[in-house]
């Protein structure tokens, strides 16, 4: 009977208690404070990095099945201004490195190679611009969250031994608003990680398709000679 009796009386003492206040996603992020506006920076520009370039990397990626066929059937037959048409009005990183092989050919294998090597080491270039801006950003959004914590806690000890108030609530109200900015910062940089290693990938996809192409582009170039 006590045992009901107290959890009678627990329950309407509950029952009092104010609900625990509900606060928004927004308003909480309100609370990491003026370092949280460099963290809003970073992550518009790492959207912003990772959009342009999955667009341009996948535009270089398009490449038709068919192209090489055509530059075979072209270069077979000795109608080499037509596979250079065909290059020129491709628009597209492999194109551009089979034009320049077939500018060379008549000059010896070695220099086509070397010519067309330094077509893809340049438009790996194009396609790589601005790709470290990811990277750095996954490196400084962490360090600008600790750095938003570590001021928001200098702050909250410098209120608590100014005023005296220590109690249990202050210090933990103090402590949870201070670290969004950590778990703000820590998510940008996974999320400028992740977009960098995913562009990276697309981008060794498209440098294998040139590689291929250069080699069979190479094997076209001997075929008479066989």
């Amino acid at each position: 009977m006590f045992d009901l009796l107290q959890i009678d009386t627990l329950q309407k003492v509950a029952a009092t208690l104010p609900a625990p206040e509900q606060i928004s996603m927004w308003r909480l992020l309100e609370k990491g404070g003026f370092i949280m506006y460099p963290l809003y920076i970073l992550l518009v520009a790492a959207i912003f990095v990772f959009v342009e370039r999955l667009i341009a990397i996948r535009k270089a990626s398009r490449i038709d099945d068919n192209f090489m066929r055509i530059i075979r059937d072209n270069i077979v037959t000795g109608n080499v201004t037509a596979a250079r048409s065909l290059t020129k009005n491709t628009n597209n990183p492999v194109a551009r490195m089979i034009d320049k092989g077939v500018q060379r050919i008549g000059k010896p294998i070695d220099a086509i190679e070397k010519s067309m090597e330094n077509v893809g080491k340049l438009e790996m270039y194009i396609m790589e611009k601005n790709l470290s801006i990811l990277s750095l950003i996954a490196g400084i959004a962490p360090m600008f969250g600790f750095l938003g914590t570590i001021v928001g806690m200098v702050q909250l000890f410098y209120g608590i031994a100014s005023t005296g108030e220590y109690t249990l609530n202050t210090i933990a109200g103090g402590i949870y608003t201070k670290m969004i900015t950590s778990a703000t910062g820590l998510i940008i940089g996974l999320i400028a990680y992740v977009g960098h290693n995913y562009l990276s990938t697309q981008i060794d996809k498209t440098a294998n398709k040139m590689e291929m192409a250069s080699a069979e582009f190479i094997d076209i170039l001997q075929e008479p000679t066989r």
